[in-house]
C-alpha cells in the first residue's frame, strides 16, 4: 500500500512506520511541520529523502526502503492537495494535542485540528483516496459514567475535544456526502518505547524521575485513564485502514481498563526502581481546567468489527517504555562522551 501520513516524524507515526518499514512492501510519504519534533526522530526508524513542495509527484506504486519526507503543514490546503496524489491510505496524526495547550490558545487548536482536518479530507476527496484514517481521542466524550463507547452523546469541556468532535463530525459527513471511507480512532492514553519528546503523563514522569525532580499530580490522583501501549495502538491503526467495510465508523482504541492517576506513579515508581531510578518524590497541584474525572474504553467494537484487542498489559508496557529512556540516555551519554 501507499501511505501517506501527516505528524509522520512524532511518535504514534514513526513507531507506524517502524511497523511498516518492518512488514515491507510499503511506500510512505509523511508531512510534518517539525513543531513537535524532528527529521532525526523519523531517522530513528527509517532510512529518509527530503522531497521538496514544488514539482512534488504522486507517490509511485514502487515500493521502496526510503520514506519520503515532506516539510509542511496541514493548514496549507494547495500543499495537502498536492502530497497526498497516488496514496492509497492518508493517516491524518497531526494536530495541536493535549488539554492544556487548547485552554491557553482555543484559536489554535481549531485552526490545526479543524481546519487542518478539513484540509486533509479535501485533499483525500479530490484525489480518489481509498481510506482516511483520523486519529482522535476520548475527549469528545467529556464527563460520563464510564466505559466510554461509540454511541455515547458527546459533551467535550475542552476546546481540544471540541476540536476532535470537529473533525469526527467531518470524516462522517464526508463518508456520507463523498463516499470517502473515512475511520476515525478514539485513542487512549498512548505510552510506549519512542515517546521522548510526548508531555503525556507516562513520558513526563519517566524523564522527571530521571532527572531528579519532583513528580506532579494534578488534583487527588483518583482520576483515570486508559493507558495503551504503542505496539498496540499502531496494530489498530493498521486494521484501521486495510479492513474493508469500515468507513463512516469511530472506533475507541485503549484497554478497557480504568486506572487511576495515582496507581500508574506506583507501578511507575517500582518500575523505575528496578531500573535503579529513584525514590520518586510526589506533589499534588490544583486540577487542571477542562481535565475528566474518569475515563476508559469499551472496546468491543474494534474487536467484533477490526478484529483488534489491545495484548500488552500495563506493568509490562512500563517496564518496556522506562527500558527504552534509560537506553537512550546511555546512548546520548556516549555519544558526548
Amino acid at each position: 500500500m501507499r501511505w501517506f501520513i501527516t505528524g509522520g516524524c512524532g511518535f504514534i507515526g514513526t513507531s507506524l512506520i517502524e511497523k511498516l518499514m518492518a512488514e515491507g512492501g510499503h511506500t510512505i510519504r509523511v508531512m510534518d511541520n517539525f513543531i513537535a519534533c524532528t527529521p532525526d526522530d523519523l531517522a530513528r526508524v527509517a532510512d529518509f529523502k527530503m522531497v521538496e513542495s514544488t514539482g512534488l509527484k504522486p507517490m509511485s506504486n514502487k515500493n521502496s526502503s526510503t520514506v519520503e519526507l515532506l516539510e509542511g503543514d496541514v493548514v496549507d490546503g494547495p500543499l495537502a492537495f498536492k502530497a497526498v496524489a497516488g496514496a492509497d491510505v492518508i493517516v491524518h496524526l497531526a494536530a495541536n494535542t493535549g488539554v492544556e495547550p487548547s485552554v491557553n490558545d482555543p484559536g489554535l487548536d481549531c485552526t490545526v485540528n479543524v481546519f487542518g482536518t478539513l484540509n486533509m479530507l479535501e485533499a483525500a476527496r479530490n484525489n480518489k483516496i481509498d481510506r482516511f484514517v483520523f486519529a482522535s481521542s476520548g475527549a469528545p466524550i467529556g464527563e460520563c459514567e464510564p466505559p466510554i463507547h461509540e454511541e455515547l452523546a458527546a459533551h467535550p469541556v475542552s476546546p481540544y475535544g471540541a476540536s476532535k468532535l470537529a473533525g469526527e463530525g467531518y470524516c462522517s459527513a464526508y463518508f456520507w456526502s463523498f463516499g470517502l471511507d473515512t475511520v476515525a480512532l478514539r485513542f487512549g492514553n498512548v505510552y510506549g518505547p519512542g515517546s521522548g519528546h510526548k508531555t503525556s503523563v507516562v513520558a513526563k514522569f519517566i524523564r522527571k524521575a530521571m532527572n531528579g525532580e519532583t513528580l506532579e499530580i494534578y488534583g487527588d490522583g483518583g482520576q483515570t485513564r486508559d493507558f495503551i501501549y504503542i505496539a498496540d495502538l499502531v496494530d489498530a491503526i493498521s486494521k484501521a485502514a486495510e479492513t474493508p467495510d469500515v468507513g463512516g465508523e469511530i472506533f475507541q482504541i485503549a484497554t478497557n481498563a480504568e486506572t487511576t492517576v495515582s496507581r500508574l506513579v506506583e507501578k511507575l515508581a517500582t518500575t523505575l526502581d528496578e531500573a535503579g531510578i529513584g525514590p520518586v518524590d510526589i506533589r499534588h497541584e490544583a486540577p487542571r481546567v477542562g481535565d475528566v474525572r474518569r475515563n476508559f474504553s469499551d472496546t468491543s467494537k474494534a474487536r467484533d468489527m477490526l478484529g483488534w484487542t489491545a495484548d500488552t498489559k500495563l506493568t509490562e508496557g512500563l517496564r518496556e517504555t522506562v527500558s527504552w529512556f534509560v537506553d537512550r540516555a546511555a546512548k546520548t551519554v556516549a555519544s558526548v562522551g
